[in-house]
């Protein structure tokens, strides 16, 4: 394929803006591929050439690419205005709708982004509990501020001081000893975990896992918030909470919400949702938060999802095109494994299903990175690394096909 195009404006975007990208995950050798435009579960890069999307901008897109009751609900809002600083009426209905179908959901509250609204938690379970250390899952990703940036070794990124790092323990993920003992001095003000893990690849919990961190949590005084920026809206009409049976204090959302449009929320028990500002002293706020614009295309996400058996049809297409998959890994002996959940999956080469972090790092990077590219060859744009998560819209049913025969061909190579 011919991306010159490409080239020329990542040459020239690398002396404008470091590396060349508004985010790390979307930067790769040589270069990134800079779009143009979308439509369904297809995307056009500045050259023209089509692919077939499975990144889907990282979750957001579950109807697919600019689809035609999103591109109405903005429409109409965009005649009535963009931004007014005071409430509005789509702000109202997609609070409304959260509420509704969120299991943990008493309240919530808007914001501009689920990294914001995971910070945001994580205050508030700290001006409630009256406590100052968190845990989290190692390898989950939960935004990039301080609170929740740190290594493996417990050290925070660089320019996150080590007493803010000092505050965040992590633990295996699927390892309920483990997070007991993080637990066991009950000096800990909240956990914060992905109810499915989708920053590592896709890690799903294990039987029973969920309900043991619940517990946990519970008898130690801690809140739990269940960071839903990638589950919420996907796995259910109430997110993981609703399918797995789990009911967290605390739940954290982004992507879905907002229809293709920047948005965070927080949702949760109403004795802990009563304290943010101003009805209580956890200072919460934003100029953008609540944007008519974002709010208008999530409730219409949310109401589209919400008819005609649409989870099902979605998770009927994701696991065709993931069975597909995985019986081209037996037929090529690629030596890979496929993990699926719901209308999310990752394939990991060299490697068993992951349970927790450390043995998703043990797949082959570079197998993925050569797959990565075979498949751009294709026209199938998966996500640059290995440690994301493929997407599949309820626009992906007429592309199966040709997706599946694209991941049968570069898997036919990878095995040779």
């Amino acid at each position: 394929m011919n991306r010159r195009g490409s080239e020329e404006l990542s040459e020239r975007m690398r002396e404008i803006t470091p590396g060349g990208v508004s985010s790390p995950v979307r930067g790769f050798l040589p270069n990134p591929i800079f779009m143009d435009r979308g439509k369904g579960c297809m995307i056009w890069d500045v050259d023209g050439n089509e692919y077939t999307d499975l990144c889907m901008a990282y979750g957001p897109l579950i109807l697919g690419h600019s689809p035609d009751e999103v591109v109405s609900a903005v429409s109409e809002q965009l005649t009535k205005g963009t931004v007014f600083g005071a409430p509005s009426v789509p702000e109202y209905s997609l609070i409304e709708s959260i509420v509704k179908k969120v299991p943990c959901a008493d309240m919530a509250r808007l914001a501009n982004s689920g990294a914001e609204a995971t910070m945001h938690a994580i205050r508030l379970a700290r001006m409630f509990t009256s406590k100052d250390r968190i845990v989290k899952i190692r390898g989950g990703f939960h935004g990039a501020h301080d609170a929740v940036l740190v290594n493996r070794d417990g050290a925070g990124y660089p320019g996150v001081p080590n007493g803010v790092a000092g505050n965040t323990a992590q633990v295996p993920f699927n390892d309920a000893p483990a997070m007991e003992k993080a637990l066991s001095k009950n000096d800990v003000a909240a956990v914060i975990i992905e109810p499915v893990q989708g920053n590592i690849g896709l890690i799903p919990p294990e039987k029973g896992y969920l309900e043991s961190v619940r517990k946990i949590a519970r008898e130690s005084d801690a809140v739990l918030i269940f960071d839903e920026v990638i589950t919420g809206f996907r796995l259910s009409p109430g997110g993981a909470q609703e399918k797995f049976g789990v009911t967290p204090d605390l739940a954290t959302y982004g992507k879905i919400i907002g229809g293709g449009y920047p948005i965070g929320a927080i949702a949760g028990k109403r004795k802990i949702m009563e304290n943010i500002a101003p009805a209580g002293a956890a200072y919460m706020a934003g100029t953008f938060a609540g944007n008519p614009i974002s709010a208008a295309a999530g409730t219409a996400t949310l109401e589209k999802m919400s008819s005609d058996d649409n989870y099902k049809r979605l998770d009927e297409i994701a696991l065709n095109l993931v069975r597909r998959i995985r019986d081209s890994v037996e037929d090529r002996r690629a030596d890979a494994s496929v993990v699926c959940e719901g209308s999310m999956f990752q394939i990991f080469f060299g490697a068993d299903p992951p349970k927790n972090d450390e043995e998703a790092g043990k797949a082959d990077g570079k197998r993925y990175d050569s797959f990565f590219r075979s498949m751009l060859d294709h026209g199938v744009y998966l996500p640059p690394s290995r440690f994301e998560v493929n997407f599949v819209s309820l626009a992906h049913g007429s592309a199966i096909d040709a997706a599946a025969e694209a991941f049968d061909a570069c898997l036919k190579r990878s095995a040779l």
